[in-house]
């Protein structure tokens, strides 16, 4: 058999098994018609459905829910805890309510931080755990100041090593100049406390040496010298 009689051969053996598969296909797509015609339709339908819900529900609720808590926001800030977490009884209906209208948005969300740090200054400490705890989210800003307000929870109910704890969770997890120094600060300020000079040395001289340029850390000096006369007056005993 000459070379070119070879190539031809081979060609047309390819050719024809190509043709088969798509014979096959074809087969396979009359059998299966309906099956495939039903399911595009359905996907159809999924997608109208949840394009439906987003734009005639979550969207709207949102917005609802970003005007509701404005209002709350402003209260929050004032220190007017009473009525920021209940409403006034007139065009701000309060966080609770809040929570329970609009639950599923990223404003009801909010509201558990805001409700969390309402009941802990109002001295509540397990109604603010509960909302601190409800809170998600990955925010630079916000998800610290939320650990670090259940650190200040814990301090609240003289438990010191999970105050410490959330201190140190929520400077790890703010991880900048402006947040970590102050929750550093706290823990330092808990050494203290617990009259455990030695770590309070060590945080504040951590703060000074890493944060300089932070309020805290151009303080952190007195708070060394502070631990190191307590040290020397509880040694004196």
């Amino acid at each position: 058999m000459s070379k070119k009689k070879y190539k031809e051969d081979k060609a047309e053996k390819k050719l024809g098994a190509i043709d088969e598969k798509l014979t096959a296909s074809e087969q396979f797509l009359e059998k299966n018609q309906n099956a495939i015609l039903y399911g595009l339709a359905a996907l159809v339908v999924i997608v109208g459905l949840f394009l439906v819900y987003r734009y005639l529900y979550i969207i709207p609720k949102n917005e609802k829910a970003q005007a509701a808590i404005f209002k709350g926001e402003r209260y929050f800030q004032d220190g007017e805890d009473s009525l920021a977490l209940f409403g006034n009884n007139n065009d701000y209906i309060g966080f609770e309510a809040i929570i329970d209208q609009y639950r599923g948005t990223k404003t009801a969300n909010l509201a558990h931080a805001y409700a969390g740090i309402c009941y802990s200054r109002l001295g509540d400490n397990e109604k603010a755990l509960r909302h601190l705890n409800k809170f998600k989210g990955k925010d630079l800003l916000i998800a610290p100041a939320v650990i670090g307000a259940m650190g200040d929870v814990y301090m609240n109910m003289n438990n010191p090593k999970e105050a410490i704890a959330h201190y140190k969770k929520a400077a790890d997890k703010a991880n900048d100049e402006m947040l970590a120094p102050i929750y550093y600060k706290k823990i330092g300020q808990v050494y203290l406390h617990q009259k455990d000079y030695d770590k309070a040395i060590e945080t504040f001289t951590k703060i000074k040496d890493t944060y300089l340029n932070s309020p805290e850390g151009q303080e952190a000096d007195k708070y060394i010298e502070q631990a190191k006369l307590q040290s020397q007056g509880q040694g004196q005993e």
